[in-house]
C-alpha cells in the first residue's frame, strides 16, 4: 500500500485532471476540476451531457488521463497517468460526491452538470523528486503493489 499512499498524498494536493475517451475511431480529451476519493480510488468530475466528451463517453466507457503539476525543472516533475472506466452517476449516486465536490469547489454550486465517476484500473505515478524517472504503480485488481 506504500505506492497508493504516496499517490493519494500527491493527488490530494492537485485539482485538475485531463481525461480522454474514444468512440468510432475518434479521440477527444477534456480538462476538469476533480474530487478524489482515496478509499474508493476514484475521481469525480462534472460535465454537461451535451459536451463532445460526454457524448463520446455515453453512460460508461474506457478512459485514460493525466494529472500533473507545472514545475520549471525536470528534477521536480511529478505526474499521474491512469486508465480505467468513466460513467455518469445517477442522481441518487451523485448526492455524496456532489456535496464533497461543492465543498472543495464552491463555485460548482451554481452548476447543474451531472457527476461522472472515473474508476482507474491502473495508476502510474512518476515522481522525479525520488530520483529521475522514479515510477510508482497501482493496479485495482492487484493484491500487491
Amino acid at each position: 500500500m506504500e505506492s497508493l499512499a504516496a499517490i493519494n498524498r500527491w493527488l490530494a494536493r492537485q485539482h485538475v485532471l485531463s481525461w480522454c475517451v474514444t468512440r468510432d475511431g475518434e479521440l477527444w480529451c477534456a480538462n476538469a476540476f476533480y474530487l478524489y476519493d482515496p478509499v474508493k480510488v476514484a475521481f469525480y468530475v462534472l460535465s454537461e451531457d451535451h459536451t463532445r466528451h460526454a457524448q463520446m463517453t455515453g453512460q460508461n466507457a474506457p478512459v485514460a488521463g493525466t494529472i500533473n503539476g507545472q514545475p520549471k525543472t525536470v528534477a521536480l516533475i511529478r505526474g499521474v497517468q491512469f486508465k480505467g472506466k468513466i460513467r455518469r452517476l445517477s442522481e441518487e449516486e451523485s448526492d455524496v460526491p456532489r456535496a464533497q465536490y461543492n465543498r472543495r469547489f464552491p463555485v460548482a454550486r451554481a452548476l447543474s452538470a451531472p457527476v461522472w465517476e472515473i474508476l482507474p484500473d491502473e495508476i502510474k505515478f512518476t515522481d522525479n523528486t525520488l530520483g529521475f524517472g522514479k515510477k510508482l504503480h497501482w493496479l485495482r485488481d492487484s493484491a500487491t503493489e
